[in-house]
This record gives structure tokens, C-alpha cells and sequence, in this order.
């Protein structure tokens, strides 16, 4: 068994550009849900209205990349305030639902056929990031060791997602230490009683569901750079749940726990995948069994992440460092 492959593969992936944009996915949620009470379940919305926003401008216009990261953080804006407006005022578990809805529904329309001359419909747009590596300033070649080594254009995109990390997590912190933010914290605790101090709670959950919105569209743009394009197959409902695993994971209403919950969802997700393909390579598993397993790592990394969720849930449902007063979300 070579653990320096499956220690240095689980290592990339907890470091690597993947990790970076659910983080960032993550720090929205946690700014939703974490802070707000807002329980999105349709943050790849967001991310895929900030890929293919970018996406167009650049593929489909033939436009600046540069307007199009803009454009594409717009599109977040007024996704949040249509999406928002008409449902804020619903209770938590209607608005979770409306959100999923949303987020797919706007899938579907984003790969429809009437669509394909404007997003590129199932087969998506490429072609995007030229200008974005045109700024990269390392040299060609590889970064690291053994299988822990990252290509220039990889490291490229890793320094800028980790440094939008650094960046969100601090104006999400600036924000909840503000007289904002303590409003937003308190609407979590108990509306009513913020309502009855003359607030408009709506107004304060809206503007929240933007900020939110907006670094996830951060991460879908980054997602964008990394692949080079976009394609909906990338923004199914799952990844939003995968953002919400890792949010979980490292504990709701933190400024750490978001990024710490996506490097370890991800470390163990392919350290889980390595160990898979290393005992099958190995001849350590019966033949029937490795040909059981052969390709289904990943649906195997998900399910033993989904029986660790759940044993967490249970002994420390408040996640790393979370505090169970942070669970509480009233109706």
C-alpha cells in the first residue's frame, strides 16, 4: 500500500482550486444561513449565474474577461433580488424550497436548446481564461512533489481562489462585527423582537442573500477560470449540498469553519478515492469486489462522506468550531 500517493493526492485535492471554490461557496452559505437564517439550498444558482455570466461576455460576445467577472457578479445581484423579494417572507423550510427550485430551474433553462446560441446549451462554452493566464508569472513546469504537485496554470488559479478566500472570509468578519451585522445576528436569534425595534428585517435578509450570492458567484467564477469554460453538468444540485457538508463540517457562524470544513471535505474525499483504487491496484480486494468498485470510487468517497456527516451530527452537531447555539434557527 503507498500511502505517499494516497496522502499526496488526498493533500492536492484539500489544497487545490476545487477546495478554494466550494470555500468560497461555503463563506456565502455561511453568511446565509450561518448569520442570516437564510436556508439556501440553491447556491449553485449563484455560482453558475457567475461562470456563464463571465462565460458569455468573453465566448458568446466576444467581450473583456474583465467585463464579464463584473457582469456575471450583476447577473448574482439581480438573481438574489428577484429570487428574494417575493420570498424572504416565507418560513425557512418554504424558502429552502423555493431556492432549490430556482437554482434548477435555472439549469434547465441555461442548457435548454433555445439557449445554445447565448450559453452554449448542453455543450456549454470554452475558451474563456486566456486573459486571466496571460497574467500568470510563473514559469512552465511543475509545483510540489510525487503525485503533491500542481501544474503553473494550476498554481496560478489556486493563489488567486485562496486569496479570495482570505479576502471573503474578512469582509463577511468585518460585516458581522458591524451595527449590520449584529442586526442580521439578532433577526437569526428572534425577528419579532428585532421587528419590534422598528427594523426592516426584509430589507436586512436581502441585503445579506446578495453578499452571500455574490461570492458564491465569486466561486463559480473562479470554477469558470480553472476548467477554462462552463458546463451545466458542473452546477447540479449537489454541489450545493456539497458546499453545505462543508460548512457543516467545519461549523456554522465561524469565520474559519467554512474553509477549514471545504480543505477537509475535500482532503478526505479524495484521500477516500485513492485508498479505494490502491487496495483494488494492490490485489488486496477480492476480484469480484475491485470489479464491483472499479469507477465507483467517487460514489463510495460520497457515501462513507454522508455516514461521517451523519456520525458528526450526532456527537458534534455544531461542527469543528461551531457553537450549538448557532443550530438554533426559529420559523
Amino acid at each position: 500500500m503507498d500511502f505517499d500517493i494516497i496522502f499526496g493526492n488526498a493533500a492536492r485535492a484539500g489544497l487545490g482550486p476545487q477546495a478554494a471554490i466550494f470555500a468560497l461557496a461555503a463563506i456565502g452559505l455561511n453568511l446565509h444561513f450561518g448569520y442570516a437564517g437564510l436556508l439556501n439550498f440553491g447556491q449553485v444558482g449563484f455560482m453558475m449565474l457567475g461562470a456563464y455570466g463571465t462565460a458569455i461576455v468573453v465566448a458568446t460576445w466576444g467581450g473583456s474577461l474583465w467585463l464579464g467577472i463584473p457582469f456575471g457578479l450583476g447577473l448574482c445581484v439581480a438573481f438574489a433580488l428577484a429570487l428574494g423579494i417575493p420570498t424572504l417572507r416565507l418560513r425557512s423550510d418554504y424558502f429552502a424550497i423555493t431556492t432549490i427550485a430556482a437554482a434548477e430551474i435555472l439549469r434547465l433553462l441555461i442548457r435548454s436548446s433555445p439557449a445554445t446560441d447565448i450559453t452554449g446549451g448542453p455543450f456549454g462554452l470554452q475558451a474563456i481564461a486566456n486573459s486571466f493566464f496571460d497574467l500568470n508569472f510563473l514559469p512552465d513546469g511543475r509545483f510540489g512533489w510525487g503525485t503533491f504537485s500542481y501544474s503553473s496554470n494550476q498554481l496560478w488559479v489556486m493563489i488567486v481562489a485562496w486569496i479570495l478566500v482570505v479576502l471573503c472570509s474578512a469582509l463577511v468578519l468585518a460585516l458581522i462585527r458591524s451595527p449590520w451585522g449584529r442586526v442580521v445576528r439578532a433577526i437569526r436569534e428572534d425577528e419579532d423582537a428585532v421587528l419590534s425595534l422598528g427594523k426592516n428585517t426584509v430589507a436586512y435578509k436581502l441585503q445579506a442573500l446578495v453578499i452571500g450570492g455574490v461570492i458564491g458567484g465569486l466561486a463559480g467564477v473562479i470554477d469558470a477560470l480553472q476548467q477554462s469554460g462552463v458546463g451545466s453538468e458542473n452546477f447540479e444540485p449537489q454541489v450545493t449540498f456539497f458546499a453545505w457538508a462543508a460548512l457543516i463540517l467545519g461549523g456554522l457562524a465561524t469565520t474559519v469553519g467554512p474553509v477549514v470544513g471545504a480543505v477537509l471535505f475535500w482532503f478526505l474525499r479524495e484521500g477516500v478515492e485513492s485508498f479505494i483504487r490502491e487496495l483494488s491496484e494492490q490485489g488486496w480486494l477480492p476480484n469480484a469486489l475491485a470489479d464491483f468498485l472499479d469507477g465507483a470510487e467517487g460514489a463510495i468517497s460520497i457515501v462513507l462522506m454522508g455516514i461521517g456527516l451523519v456520525a458528526l451530527m450526532a456527537l458534534r452537531p455544531q461542527g469543528i468550531f461551531g457553537r450549538r447555539r448557532s443550530l438554533h434557527l426559529g420559523t
